[in-house]
């Protein structure tokens, strides 16, 4: 089994969801994980369960980002794994095709999912870097790597958060931090981010949320949805010494879903 004994991971947007099997994941490789969330009385219910630290955090804000890396650097002296996990798809009942979104909710999808990612990044380079270094796992999604009309803003986030990755991979490796950054695309994860969507879909649609969710099953090769420990599995190996090498990459782990669009 993998091991990420003696490593500390922070893990955002961790209360649900992606976010708490990765965190789960990392606890079971020994990881000392500290999760961060706006949903407090979520967030505190999970630390408790699997043995993590929990601190509030709004990541589009980076005076939050500079509370939490102190924290985490005052108590566990060392920081080697950071997984910008959180985002979100937008207000739910704000229209999210590019001619009739809200400017409002465009800003607010690019504040968390892609300011955010970034001012990770940006906090935590100089602590891992002086931890010895370590990886950084940006989730994005196959949002990115395919049109999304009727979400725009959030596949525009998402391909955003890809390239930035890139970027600080190259950065990082020519700065001699040792620390890699790749970029995690899931495809359809019964979430509650992705229940909502389907019903929003299945609402205009009109259809059930049944019938829509089977119809979009089938859009996916290996013909069922994912779980989130799917997920947790792939960062999991970007997280530890055997991907060692790999840095810079974007790992679609959707079901063969991007190739058939």
């Amino acid at each position: 089994m993998t091991s990420l004994d003696g490593r500390v991971a922070l893990i955002t947007g961790a209360a649900q969801g992606l976010g708490a099997a990765i965190a789960g994941r990392f606890r079971e490789a020994g990881a000392t994980v500290f999760i961060t969330d706006v949903k407090r009385e979520a967030g505190e219910a999970l630390a408790r369960q699997i043995g993590a630290s929990f601190l509030v955090q709004n990541v589009a804000y980076e005076s939050d980002w500079c509370q939490v890396v102190e924290s985490i650097e005052t108590s566990a002296q060392a920081l080697h794994l950071l997984v910008n996990n959180a985002g979100i798809e937008g207000a739910g009942d704000a229209p999210k095709d590019p001619e009739h979104a809200p400017l409002s909710d465009w800003q607010e999808i690019f504040d968390v999912n892609v300011t955010g990612t970034f001012l990770g990044c940006k906090a935590c380079l100089p602590l891992i870097a002086r931890s010895g270094g370590g990886a950084i796992i940006n989730l994005s999604s196959v949002a990115s790597l395919v049109p999304t009309p009727f979400i725009t803003a959030y596949g525009a986030s998402k391909a955003a958060v890809e390239h930035l990755s890139k970027s600080i991979a190259l950065y990082a490796a020519r700065a001699g931090y040792r620390i890699r950054c790749n970029s995690v695309h899931p495809g359809q994860v019964r979430t509650p981010m992705l229940d909502g969507l389907f019903e929003r879909m299945a609402q205009a649609a009109g259809t059930s949320l049944d019938d829509f969710a089977a119809k979009f099953r089938g859009e996916i090769p290996l013909d069922e949805f994912q779980e989130p420990i799917d997920i947790a599995n792939a960062v999991m190996f970007l997280a530890s010494d055997e991907s060692r090498y790999i840095t810079g990459q974007s790992l679609a782990v959707d079901g063969g879903f991007t190739l058939a669009h």
